[in-house]
């Protein structure tokens, strides 16, 4: 059988890659295998868990979902672009100080579920923040903890 290979120009955290793609990977396989930025986890590689969200064009995805040969121009931020040099992100740094990331695994995906919430800059709701990460599953059953690590990010009260 032979083997299909389109070239795809896109960037990930600000830096422009131009990759020659098979045109059966997907995002999470290029952004894990190709540009070795392993945050985004394979979790049920059927869109289900949440675990390889990422952000594209703004919005949040997730990437085990879209084929790679299909972001060309696209723009697309990772939990390791997240960061500003050694300064983790609000998001990042409440998900530590809420333990809202218990053993790890699923947090990528919940903090890049959450950046658009952030990044809107407005008042939003707890259900707001529910709904976002509704797509996100922990195994761990902090859902408590997530939402009041969001929710210490973003600066409004949990009260429902």
């Amino acid at each position: 059988m032979e083997n299909h290979v389109t070239q795809v120009a896109f960037k990930v955290n600000g830096e422009e890659h131009t990759l020659d793609i098979d045109n059966r990977f997907t995002l999470l396989d290029i952004l894990r295998d190709k540009l070795n930025l392993t945050g985004a986890k394979k979790g049920c590689d059927l869109g289900e868990c949440g675990a390889c969200t990422v952000i594209l064009d703004g919005k949040a995805v997730n990437s085990c979902q879209i084929l790679a040969v299909k972001i060309a121009s696209s723009e697309i931020k990772t939990i390791e672009g997240l960061n500003q040099g050694n300064t983790l992100h609000p998001l990042q740094i409440s998900f530590i100080e809420n333990d809202g990331g218990q053993c790890g695994y699923c947090t990528p995906g919940f903090i890049m579920g959450a950046y658009p919430l952030f990044e809107s800059r407005r008042n939003v709701s707890v259900e707001e923040i529910r709904l976002a990460l509704a797509g996100n599953l922990c195994r761990c059953n902090a859902y408590g903890a997530i939402i009041d690590s969001v929710v210490g990010a973003i600066g409004i009260k949990a009260d429902g």
